[in-house]
């Protein structure tokens, strides 16, 4: 008998709680507002002035990619736009209500999330070997992008085969994924000054950099984890490792996770 990932569809969950309702609310609005915060404060400085004038002034990873080939800087920016496109314009196709009303909209957006998903991660596989994390943050950043492009390309996979729930499935993936633009920043801060809250020795650059050297996998690993619990919750496809000679569960065509 061997372990296999097998794809199981969870049990369709009951009719909502107005609970469930609330909650689901209030996360949408959390993902938003930190997505909007995090294009606004993280990523709208780049196009206010030079990367060697914001490097001057420390702005983010202006000062590694100031002096780094013309190429590599372009892939900076298509990477920085990429993303935020993605990362705001995600939630808004999980919105029901647009789903439901406007649907032509919704298609204009989804096609808009992916191509956008599609040069962000190829500009970062460029530009994650000029990581100040090292090979820690190339390893990290590169298997980021990688994932992020292949869940981009299964979610569109599935919506032109008319499978809807593993095109839901895969996009709530691929979103966690974009996240962790959000999820990185969120991190930074708590990694910085863990060791203040601990009594530890504390100095700032030593702790910016052992805190940078963990986000370039904990950034999205947690996020996927949050995202297969979302996805079992609403009763889509799902992966997981089970003992079965077959590898499938009962009653599921091998079909339905594409």
């Amino acid at each position: 008998m061997t372990h296999t990932h097998a794809l199981v569809v969870a049990p369709p969950s009951a009719v909502s709680s107005p609970r469930s309702r609330v909650g689901r609310r209030i996360g949408w609005t959390f993902v938003l507002l930190s997505a909007l915060a995090i294009v606004a404060f993280s990523a709208a400085p780049y196009f206010t002035a030079s990367l060697g004038d914001l490097a001057a002034d420390d702005v983010g990873l202006a000062s590694t990619y100031a002096s780094a080939p013309p190429f590599v800087q372009g892939a900076l920016y298509v990477h920085i736009v990429g993303g935020a496109v993605a990362l705001v314009v995600g939630p808004l196709q999980s919105w029901r209500g647009l789903r439901a009303r406007v649907p032509r909209v919704h298609r204009l957006l989804g096609r808009t999330y992916l191509i956008s998903v599609a040069v962000a991660s190829v500009g970062g596989l460029m530009i994650a070997p000029s990581s100040p994390a090292g090979f820690v943050g190339f390893f990290g950043f590169s298997t980021l992008a990688v994932l992020w492009l292949i869940t981009g390309w299964r979610a569109y996979r599935s919506i032109r085969r008319g499978d809807v729930p593993s095109h839901n499935a895969w996009m709530i993936r691929n979103y966690a994924l974009t996240f962790a633009g959000v999820t990185l920043r969120i991190w930074l801060p708590l990694l910085l000054l863990g060791p203040l809250v601990l009594g530890l020795p504390w100095e700032f650059d030593a702790a910016f950099a052992n805190a940078y050297a963990a986000v370039p996998f904990l950034c999205w690993l947690p996020n996927l984890l949050v995202a297969e619990w979302l996805i079992r919750r609403r009763g889509l496809p799902s992966y997981r490792t089970q003992s079965s000679p077959v590898g499938l569960a009962p009653g599921v065509s091998r079909r339905s996770g594409e």
